[in-house]
């Protein structure tokens, strides 16, 4: 048998709209109380109300995770309010696409802030409370572009490059007090970071969809504490 996770408690960041938004309605069916970062209130209330209405806790944060001081409030009142986080999700990312001279310098920064060191600060805000109690779930939501590089996403590939380090050399840090940290590696997604205004055009049949990795890492999740996949990688079928 796997491990239950209702009545658990998650954080999962970029919360307000996209996979985290799906993310944490999958999680809130299967009884697991959440706490929702993102930089938009207005959209954090309403994924939060959604949840509260299938029967679980919620607790809303609004922080910039490129911003170690908020991150850390934000992380702060989700545990005053919730408690200590079982499991945490690492969403909340951006991506500039660009060839490697087109892109200005402070562009390629404010990528690698929010997505290397948001990630970071975010992970180091909660890993606290999972070692103190010995046990947690780490996801960080990478790409395929994280395992190989395309044509005009230098900056992005090169931060989703870094989230595959990290993760793994945290896991091997923390696997001794029974914490697994892996990696989603997803190609295209349904949503509005990676088609803008075009969303409505793509066909629900062929592109991958939010909720699809969303049960995916519920399923993770449900695996016997014995076992983690380190990393994956997920493809729509044929969206062509």
């Amino acid at each position: 048998m796997g491990q239950e996770i209702k009545g658990k408690i998650a954080y999962i960041t970029g919360a307000g709209s996209g996979i985290g938004r799906s993310t944490v309605l999958e999680l809130a069916k299967e009884g697991v109380h959440v706490g929702l970062i993102a930089r938009t209130e207005s959209k954090l209330k309403e994924v939060a109300e959604e949840a509260e209405s299938i029967g679980v806790r919620t607790s809303i944060a609004v922080a910039d995770i490129s911003s170690m001081e908020e991150v850390d409030k934000a992380v702060a009142s989700l545990k005053k309010s919730l408690g200590p986080a079982d499991i945490l999700i690492n969403n909340a990312g951006i991506g500039l696409k660009g060839s490697f001279l087109e892109l200005e310098p402070e562009e390629w920064k404010r990528v690698f802030e929010v997505n290397v060191f948001g990630t970071y600060y975010v992970t180091r805000a909660v890993l606290p409370q999972m070692i103190e109690r010995e046990q947690g779930d780490i996801i960080n939501i990478s790409s395929s572009s994280g395992i190989k590089g395309t044509a005009g996403s230098t900056a992005y590939s090169g931060s989703k490059f870094a989230i595959q380090g990290m993760t793994e050399a945290l896991m091997q840090e923390v696997r001794r007090h029974n914490i697994r940290v892996f990696t989603l590696n997803p190609s295209l997604v349904a949503t509005g970071l990676a088609f803008g205004d075009q969303l409505e055009e793509k066909n629900e049949d062929k592109f991958m969809q939010p909720e699809d990795l969303a049960e995916y890492m519920v399923a993770q999740l449900k695996l016997h504490p014995r076992i983690f996949i380190k990393q994956s990688l997920q493809w729509a079928t044929n969206p062509f």
